[in-house]
């Protein structure tokens, strides 16, 4: 078992590490889906379709061998409604929050606003969290209805390995490829873009 000391110094040798490719990459969750909709550039789309290929393989992976422990707990109209207002938030902001914090260590002053509103929405939400007591709160694990009028059910229902029998890495599989082939549609398209606009310079 590890040392806190030797915990902290990995957990600040990787920190540091994922920080420094976030930044040189620009990658960012926001982006990805952003700019695809809105002006039609893929950058980081091909990146985020690269990551969910490679952790779709790895987490069905683990879970085919019967490792990781998958959460299932009371979903309703609170979760999307957080949703909707971060994703609201992120696109306002212009990056996620990773990219937030690494554009507020580069000097980038409306990220650091961005950041400091982040942590007065956590810190109001934290007075009402006991008191509204949503999912992922303790008890919402037990199976036990929070805000009953606000839920749509509980996650229970069985995954495909536990339906079927087969293995989840079959399924993680096809879904990689599926996405593989997102990916090649993407660079196809920009291929044809960048000949278009070789052959209108000409």
């Amino acid at each position: 078992m590890m040392s806190p000391v030797a915990e902290c110094l990995i957990a600040f040798v990787f920190g540091s590490v994922v920080g420094l490719l976030v930044q040189r990459s620009r990658f960012c969750n926001t982006a990805a889906l952003r700019d695809a909709m809105l002006f039609k550039t893929f950058r980081n789309t091909k990146a985020l379709l690269v990551a969910m290929m490679v952790l779709t393989i790895g987490f069905t992976g683990f879970i085919s061998v019967g490792a990781g422990n998958p959460m299932r707990f009371d979903v309703g109209l609170n979760q999307i409604l957080g949703l909707f207002l971060f994703g609201t938030g992120m696109v306002l902001a212009g990056a996620c929050t990773v990219s937030t914090w690494v554009k507020a260590g580069e000097g980038n002053f409306g990220a650091v606003w961005a950041l400091l509103f982040t942590f007065i929405g956590m810190f109001l939400f934290s007075l009402i969290w006991s008191f509204l007591y949503w999912p992922p709160a303790p008890s919402a694990m037990t199976g036990e209805l929070s805000i009953e009028r606000l839920q749509l059910g509980f996650s229970n229902a069985e995954t495909l390995q536990e339906k079927t029998g087969i293995p989840a890495i079959v399924f993680g599989l096809i879904q990689a490829a599926v996405l593989f082939y997102i990916y090649q549609a993407i660079r196809r398209k920009e291929t044809k873009q960048q000949g278009s606009s070789g052959m209108e310079s000409v």
